[in-house]
């Protein structure tokens, strides 16, 4: 699933993400969604979180096990 729409995102979901530095080599970092930074309900690049460990990046993917 992308993370484009801001309602399939809250806290505590295990999320990858585009850091800002990575946006040109696409890699991405995995981790726990801390704070939702987009606040509008869609974006096309993905929404902006902050994961639990402080970095900042637009989702691109949710991880679902």
């Amino acid at each position: 699933m992308n993370g484009q729409n801001r309602s399939d995102i809250y806290p505590g979901l295990e999320v990858d993400i585009i850091l800002k530095k990575d946006q040109r080599s696409g890699k991405r970092t995995r981790g726990f969604v801390k704070d939702l930074l987009t606040s509008s309900a869609y974006h096309s690049r993905g929404i902006k979180v902050r994961l639990e460990d402080g970095q900042v990046g637009r989702v691109i993917e949710i991880v679902e096990d």
